[in-house]
């Protein structure tokens, strides 16, 4: 049985998987950098901007000599998050029918956000698209030590809805819904031991396959199809 849900919010609700990689590149460029597309779809997408730069700088030190100190990698998350939010300030970002599934989902469950993202992107996405008051609570980069892959996103969800809800009982992990669009993101709702929905909306369905479920987009969810195929899930 199912009572709560958690979204991922890039490349899960919002297309903004796009706009990261061209921010990211913006400020690398200073760094004497380019990361290709190809790479950051298939390599970084899914974890926070201190573990993507300190991935690529990691990667590039002995050819242009960056240094992946923490002071160094604070200033380029500070540029990229300003570029970053420049670009989307102004755009409607969400994906198709997303805001409709969570409309759906928030009048039938508590829902909170579980992303890598800094908590003031996450609130500009959901305002503009007038979903935020749907979420109980955001647990966005800065509110967890370890981005995904590592669970403590979707751990710390779920201790935020106990403690603001007040639920009785709590919710165990095996009734949570995770729903994520990357690898990384259904390892960390698996460690956490969340059924997970995945969609592919920027990864391939091979990248996916550890996920409960696998729909292309938020299109082809129904709801209620979803939990009964869950039901039967062991």
């Amino acid at each position: 049985m199912i009572r709560a849900i958690l979204f991922d919010l890039d490349g899960t609700l919002a297309d903004t998987e796009p706009i990261h990689f061209a921010a990211f590149n913006e400020v690398l460029r200073s760094e004497g950098i380019a990361i290709a597309r190809e790479e950051y779809f298939s390599q970084l997408i899914g974890y926070n901007d201190h573990d993507c730069f300190a991935a690529v700088l990691r990667e590039n030190s002995q050819e242009h000599s960056a240094i992946a100190s923490e002071p160094h990698l604070r200033e380029l998350i500070a540029r990229k998050t300003a570029t970053y939010q420049d670009m989307i300030r102004d755009r409607d970002v969400m994906y198709p029918d997303a805001a409709d599934f969570v409309r759906e989902c928030g009048a039938r469950f508590p829902l909170v956000i579980v992303t890598g993202t800094l908590r003031t992107e996450a609130e500009m996405i959901l305002r503009r698209a007038n979903l935020r008051e749907l979420f109980v609570d955001i647990i966005a980069a800065e509110d967890v030590e370890r981005g995904k892959p590592e669970p403590d996103g979707f751990i710390a969800a779920l201790g935020r809805l106990g403690f603001l809800l007040r639920l009785r009982p709590p919710i165990d992990p095996s009734q949570a819904l995770a729903i994520e669009d990357t690898a990384a993101g259904i390892e960390a709702a698996k460690r956490a031991r969340m059924r997970v929905l995945a969609l592919t909306q920027t990864s391939p369905e091979t990248d996916l396959s550890a996920a409960d479920l696998i729909r292309t987009s938020f299109r082809e969810c129904d709801l209620d199809d979803i939990l009964r195929r869950l039901s039967r899930v062991s």
